[in-house]
This record gives C-alpha cells, sequence and structure tokens, in this order.
C-alpha cells in the first residue's frame, strides 16, 4: 500500500403534503450517491490494476516514464500519473484493500465532491514528493491518495459534526494500522513525505468542500425587503381549486 521509491421548515401555515415524498427522495438520492460511489471505486481499482498489467509486460518501464523524479520540471505532470502505477504486484495488493474502502467513505456523500478531493491530494502529495524527496529516485503508488481520503473523511466528520463519519475513518484506520506504521519517517523504500502532503490535503479538502450550515428559505435576523418580519409569512386570498392556486402556494413556501 505504500508508495516506494524505485531503486427547510415553514413557519405557520399547513405542512405541505409533498414534505413526505421529498425526505424519501433526498434518502433516494444517498443511496444513489453511495451506489455511484462503489461502482466508482470498482472500476478505479479495475483500472490501476489493468495499468498494471500492461506495466508488468512492459518489465515496468512505465514507472520510470510516468513516476516522480523531486525537483525534474519536465517531470512535474506526473504528480497526476504517479497514483495509477506501482513497482510490483505485493504493492498494488497492498494499497488495492485500503483505497477501495477509504475511496467509498471519500465518495458515498457525493461523487462530484469526491472527484475534487482525488484532484486536490494528487496534486498535495505529488508536489510534497517533487519538492522534499531527498533523491532523485522515481516514487509511484496510491498510498498518498489513501492518507488523502482518510485525512477527508475524519476533517469531513469533524467539520460538519457527523459521529458516523469521524468514527468510520478512525475505525477503519484501526483495521488498516500498517498504513499509519509505513508513514513513519526512515522505512526503507517508503515516500513517507508522499504520505503526509496526501493527508494535508484530505484535511483541507475536508475543509474546503464541508457543507455549509443553514436552512435554505430560513428567516435572517433582520426583516426582508418587504418589510415583513423575520419567520412572518403572507396569506394569498386564493381558493384551493382556483388556476393560480399552485403557484402563489409556490412562493408562499419561498416566503415570497
Amino acid at each position: 500500500m505504500t508508495s516506494q521509491s524505485g531503486g427547510g421548515s415553514r413557519t405557520g401555515g399547513t405542512p405541505a403534503p409533498r414534505g413526505g415524498r421529498a425526505v424519501r427522495r433526498a434518502t433516494e438520492f444517498d443511496v444513489a450517491e453511495a451506489r455511484k460511489a462503489f461502482f466508482l471505486m470498482v472500476g478505479f481499482i479495475g483500472l490501476i490494476w489493468v495499468i498494471q498489467v500492461f506495466n508488468w509486460a512492459d518489465h515496468y518501464h512505465l514507472d520510470f516514464d510516468y513516476g516522480i523524479v523531486p525537483r525534474s520540471i519536465g517531470r512535474l505532470p506526473e504528480i497526476l500519473t504517479a497514483p495509477f502505477l506501482h513497482f510490483s504486484w505485493d504493492h498494488i495488493e497492498g494499497n488495492s484493500g485500503p483505497l477501495f474502502v477509504f475511496g467509498f467513505l471519500a465518495a458515498y456523500r457525493g461523487v462530484v465532491k469526491f472527484l475534487g478531493v482525488t484532484l486536490i491530494v494528487a496534486v498535495t502529495s505529488g508536489l510534497a514528493v517533487w519538492l522534499f524527496q531527498g533523491n532523485n529516485e522515481v516514487t509511484v503508488g496510491a498510498s498518498g491518495l489513501i492518507f488523502g481520503y482518510f485525512g477527508y473523511v475524519l476533517s469531513r466528520g469533524i467539520f460538519e459534526r457527523n459521529l458516523i463519519d469521524a468514527l468510520a475513518a478512525v475505525v477503519m484506520a484501526l483495521s488498516y494500522a500498517y498504513i499509519l506504521t509505513v508513514a513513519i519517517p526512515g522505512t526503507p523504500g517508503v515516500s513517507w513525505i508522499g504520505h503526509l502532503g496526501g493527508l494535508i490535503g484530505g484535511i483541507a479538502s475536508g475543509w474546503i468542500f464541508r457543507t455549509r450550515r443553514g436552512t435554505p428559505g430560513r428567516a435572517g435576523p433582520s426583516a426582508d425587503s418587504g418589510g415583513r418580519p423575520p419567520g412572518s409569512t403572507v396569506a394569498v386570498p386564493t381558493t384551493p381549486d382556483g388556476p393560480r392556486a399552485d403557484l402563489y402556494k409556490e412562493l408562499g413556501d419561498l416566503g415570497l
């Protein structure tokens, strides 16, 4: 698994009958996102294994052509390709389990956010290696992403006060305890700098992509532009079967 170096609620009024359907839609959306996250990670793992087959057949030349070489300007773009490459079958086998688990935990609350997190983590992890790695050896591997996803899930749980996410990150980290041991500086053949860079990127992503608190349509502390006090509603004179009843109802829901 290690990166290795090569040699709104309404105020007043009657509750809308559609509220239950809205809650169900939100739940279904979460399930749909989890399903997309699962298949996304299956595809991701499948992709790096297919690349590994070609890499192995080419005697691992892809590692040296598309891995990170510290402080080489011409090799800077490789910070985006190195996470897809591995030095050996043991290397990719060790990475695949935690990559799938932490990747799924990072993606199941929003696949679009997950793609943004992946980009940020790949850049921070790759740049850390490119800038601070102490030798000119090639570095590849998905370990930076693993640490980044772990940092993202943990920080997301903290920033959004979601105990489930935070506990899930800790429990899975303990399950893959060896990923913490290889992050210790001095482990032979391991780019702990890449792990640290990924972790920092994941924590930063938890802050960047955190859910802003506040319910849409909630009244602010001051009166609105029509001079109505916060939380007030306007009665619209219409009959339930009137031609504009639905329109007035929607405007009332929006507080207009």
